[in-house]
């Protein structure tokens, strides 16, 4: 895989889980990262500690990227860190936060699902944009929930999913031209707190005995998908939304 030294990467929830695990493997590749968190200080802290004892750089930048002037103030911090040019951006941040029905859902929560998950790709992607020239590549985590709809009480989370998904297309076109690639990933049943969270024990485990290699994906495999759609041997791919659910669910 191509050594990414030189370059400047944001990850956006990028203290814990699949984003600290992309944050990791972007610096280990040689690239200098941001670390954003909201509510997660240690864990961003941690990240960032590791990466410099690896010999990496990086920096920890609190931002609630749901809310715009943050974002704006996420995107001044980055070029005082690193300078005006960022090649690469990881739209990770989001959340289901509870599982509700429909007839759950007040407007509070349905701005709090729908701007975590998707307004923070949106305008994040915007804001860092402007940064990017040719070769620049962004990849949004999506869901596999963005296919089938979720779990129980998922709604929101998936549907906020299906519009990073479209969006990802759409900025594939937008950006091309730039020489700027935008891809997604859509992670299926990984081993995080996220479903430590919110998934019963015995729904993983007949989640992952359904699954042809009848387990759990980790956070790291998910990373490495990430790391391989930023460098260089994947110049020609753009507008994916590539699966990673151990063969639960494909195109």
């Amino acid at each position: 895989m191509s050594n990414l030294k030189g370059r400047v990467a944001v990850v956006t929830g990028g203290s814990r889980d699949i984003g600290r695990a992309i944050a990791i493997k972007l610096a280990h590749l040689g690239a200098k990262v941001v670390v954003n968190y909201f509510n997660s200080e240690e864990g961003a802290n941690k990240t960032v500690k590791e990466i410099l004892e690896t010999g990496g750089e990086a920096v920890a930048i609190k931002a609630d990227v749901s809310q715009l002037n943050q974002i704006e103030d996420l995107k001044n911090q980055t070029i005082a860190a690193f300078g005006k040019q960022v090649d690469i951006l990881v739209n990770n941040a989001g959340g289901l936060f509870a599982r509700r029905t429909l007839e759950q859902f007040d407007e509070a929560f349905f701005d709090l699902v729908i701007g975590v998950n998707f307004k923070s790709t949106v305008f994040v992607s915007q804001a860092f944009e402007s940064l990017m020239g040719e070769g620049g590549a962004i990849v949004n985590i999506s869901s596999q929930a963005a296919r089938d709809g979720g779990g129980g009480g998922s709604t929101l989370y998936a549907s906020s999913k299906g519009a990073v998904t479209t969006f990802t297309r759409a900025m594939a076109k937008e950006l091309g031209p730039k020489g700027i690639r935008v891809n997604a990933v859509c992670p299926g049943l990984i081993g995080t707190k996220f479903h430590d969270d919110f998934t019963k024990d015995e729904i993983r485990e007949k989640v992952a005995a359904s699954t042809p290699l009848r387990r759990e994906g980790a956070a790291e495999e998910v990373a490495d998908l990430v790391a391989y759609l930023v460098s260089d041997e994947a110049s020609f791919i753009n507008g994916n939304n590539i699966d990673i659910n151990g063969g639960l669910a494909f195109s």
